[in-house]
């Protein structure tokens, strides 16, 4: 059968594992359901031993495929959502739930901390300009980041701090539950900006970051170089997943997996993921910071090479929430064939989808979603497919600010992530985007892909210049020209509804007086 890795994807949504060969196939994988509390006060929590349920579950599924066969693993590679927070006790096991990136109820706390008497975008200007200087970004003065759990948990959940002795990203979780080693990465704890990211810099935390902060320098993990061996998979561990004890390499965020999935990994080469969220990224050669539109570069995976990082709050959980609850569907599918029945434009109707505010390329949590130019003829079909150029138009807005960013136009853009399942959607983005779009082979998993590839080539069976004749391209979509003649002035009204939006909702968010 050959040697094989084990691959795992902790998405926001659903948990992915899969078996992943030397050459980046797929051979086979396993998508297990995840479920997020939503609370009323801007809480996002997920339960870590749902994780390790799904992950159990995922890899006696692929093990039991007789796809591959358990002696011939030869490593675990881990990826998935970053900026959340995990906190667990001196034995490591959790003593509250998961804090997702998008739980923002720190953001009063976030706020004091990074602000002043003068402040810049919610910074005083001596923090924003060492935050700058040393990381190319900075902790959020919203509170949806690990400085504002951290925050949350002193101040509103004592208790569950008390018990707390390091506070962790998912991967590293998962990474501890595989080995019983508590590490991270400079790659894993980007989001809490306390390394120094210039070039050269050694895996450290700056401890003036750290005070600046407010963070508790003893609830950090230990750093590690990124693409370190954590350890092996512990015996009891192997013996319930029924794998033998290979090394686990220390995970990375699905941005360097999805820009190794893509195989467009030289310089200046693009992809764009439709997932629970959304970004644009590509390599690039220099450090940059656009604070205006919440962009940053962080460190990539070639020396003094860097990622361009972004985020789109809500893109693919557009898709659910309007099948879930508008139309009521089980089918993805389904509500997308419903698209295809409305034309370019979907007849006037637009779809704002900033349904928990926005990240890139604005940071506004007072904004939601909304659909508008609704008449009596409007038909679900007109709004499925809002849903969908929704999302394109946002994508289009980010890719703007991303060119501006690294001052070149994108010719094309690898396209991967669930919502790339769809040809609908793949050609709403080309038409949108002004831009040709290449899909690659099985993009929903390109996460595990890339997670197998980067624990191949962290344990130096393969360099990262191999991986672009790794990754098949199946299908291309060029922007049709009648199309981008109805979409051109619907972007232009989409964001001057943003201008409007934020004005009525920075109205209705304002506390009254007295």
């Amino acid at each position: 059968m050959g040697p094989w890795i084990l691959a795992v994807d902790l998405g926001t949504g659903g948990l992915k594992t899969g078996a992943v060969s030397l050459s980046g196939e797929v051979l086979a994988q396993s998508i297990g359901h995840l479920n997020t509390a939503y609370l009323p006060d801007g809480g996002a929590v997920q339960d870590p031993a749902e994780w390790w349920a799904r992950l159990t579950d995922g890899v006696r599924s692929v093990i039991e495929s007789k796809a591959v066969g358990p002696g011939d693993l030869v490593a675990v590679g881990i990826t998935g959502q970053w900026g959340s927070t995990v906190p667990v006790d001196a034995e490591g096991n959790p003593v509250g739930g998961c804090l997702l990136w998008s739980d923002t109820r720190g953001g009063r706390f976030s706020a004091k901390a990074l602000g002043g008497p003068v402040s810049l975008f919610g910074y005083s200007p001596a923090n924003i300009l060492r935050w700058v200087q040393l990381t190319g970004g900075a902790p959020s003065p919203h509170g949806a980041d690990p400085l504002g759990h951290e925050l949350y948990l002193r101040n509103c959940e004592p208790q569950v701090y008390a018990r707390t002795r390091k506070l962790l990203e998912p991967l590293d979780y998962l990474g501890l539950k595989l080995t019983g080693r508590i590490a991270a990465t400079p790659a894993s704890m980007i989001l809490s900006w306390l390394t120094d990211n210039r070039p050269g810099s050694k895996a450290a935390y700056v401890p003036e970051l750290v005070r600046r902060s407010g963070r508790d320098p003893a609830r950090l993990p230990e750093l590690l170089p990124t693409g370190s061996v954590l350890g092996p998979v512990a015996r009891g561990v192997g013996e319930e997943l029924g794998i033998p004890s290979v090394p686990v390499v220390c995970g990375v965020p699905d941005l360097h997996t999805a820009f190794i999935g893509s195989g467009a990994v030289a310089p200046y080469e693009a992809h764009i993921t439709i997932s629970t969220t959304s970004w644009i990224a590509c390599e690039v050669p220099f450090k940059r910071t656009d604070v205006f539109h919440q962009m940053a570069t962080v460190p990539g995976l070639r020396a003094g090479a860097y990622l361009v990082a972004n985020n789109h709050e809500t893109a693919g959980l557009c898709l659910k929430w309007f099948k879930d609850s508008v139309a009521g569907s089980d089918s993805y599918e389904e509500v997308c064939a419903e698209a295809a029945g409305a034309p370019a434009g979907s007849g006037g109707v637009m779809f704002t989808p900033w349904l928990k505010g926005e990240r890139t390329p604005v940071e506004d949590r007072t904004l939601r979603g909304a659909f508008l130019n609704v008449s009596l003829t409007t038909g679900r079909e007109h709004l499925s497919r809002a849903v969908l150029e929704g999302v394109a138009f946002n994508a289009r807005w980010l890719l703007d600010a991303v060119e501006t960013f690294v001052h070149r136009p994108l010719a094309s853009l690898r396209i991967l992530g669930g919502g790339a399942q769809s040809d609908l959607w793949c050609q709403v983005h080309a038409d949108i985007l002004g831009r040709r779009l290449e899909r690659v082979a099985e993009p929903t998993y390109s996460n595990l892909r890339g997670a197998g590839l980067f624990a191949a080539i962290s344990l130096g069976r393969m360099s990262l210049d191999d991986v672009r004749g790794l990754v098949r391209v199946t299908d291309s979509f060029d922007p049709d020209p009648k199309s981008r003649a109805v979409y051109e002035p619907m972007y232009a009204e989409f964001k001057n509804f943003y201008g409007r939006l934020h004005a009525s909702y920075a109205r209705l968010n304002r506390p009254s007086a007295g």
